[in-house]
C-alpha cells in the first residue's frame, strides 16, 4: 500500500475521477479531497462522498496558523512529507484540487 495522489482543475472532474476510483475497489475511507478553499473542499467532497484531511485536533492545531501552514499540515497528517506538503500546498494556490488516496494498492494509477 502506498500514497497516491493526482491533482485536477475541475470540480467535475474530480467527482467523476473519485467514482472511478471507487469502481477499483478503494475503499472510500481512504480518498481524501484538499483545496485552496475550505467550503470548496466540504462541497468537492460531499458530491463524490469523499473524505476531508484534518479534524478537531487539526483545526485546533492550526486556529492561529495561516491557511498554507494548515494545508502543509494536513498533507503531512496524510503521509506526506514536509517537501512534498510544501510542493502540494503551491499547487492548491494555483486553484488546484488534490485527491490523495491513502494506503492506495500498489501500482494504483487513474
Amino acid at each position: 500500500m502506498s500514497l497516491f495522489y493526482k491533482e485536477f482543475t475541475n470540480d467535475e472532474e474530480v467527482v467523476n475521477a473519485i467514482g472511478s476510483i471507487k469502481a477499483k475497489g478503494v475503499n472510500e475511507d481512504t480518498i481524501y479531497v484538499v483545496t485552496h478553499d475550505d467550503d470548496r473542499t466540504k462541497r468537492i467532497a460531499d458530491n463524490a462522498d469523499a473524505n476531508t484531511p484534518g479534524g478537531f485536533a487539526s483545526k485546533a492545531k492550526n486556529i492561529f496558523n495561516k491557511k498554507g501552514d494548515e494545508l502543509r499540515d494536513q498533507f503531512k497528517g496524510l503521509g506526506f512529507t514536509a517537501t512534498e506538503a510544501e510542493n502540494l500546498e503551491e499547487r492548491l494556490d494555483e486553484g488546484k484540487v488534490i485527491v490523495v488516496v491513502k494506503d492506495a494498492p500498489a501500482g494504483f494509477t487513474l
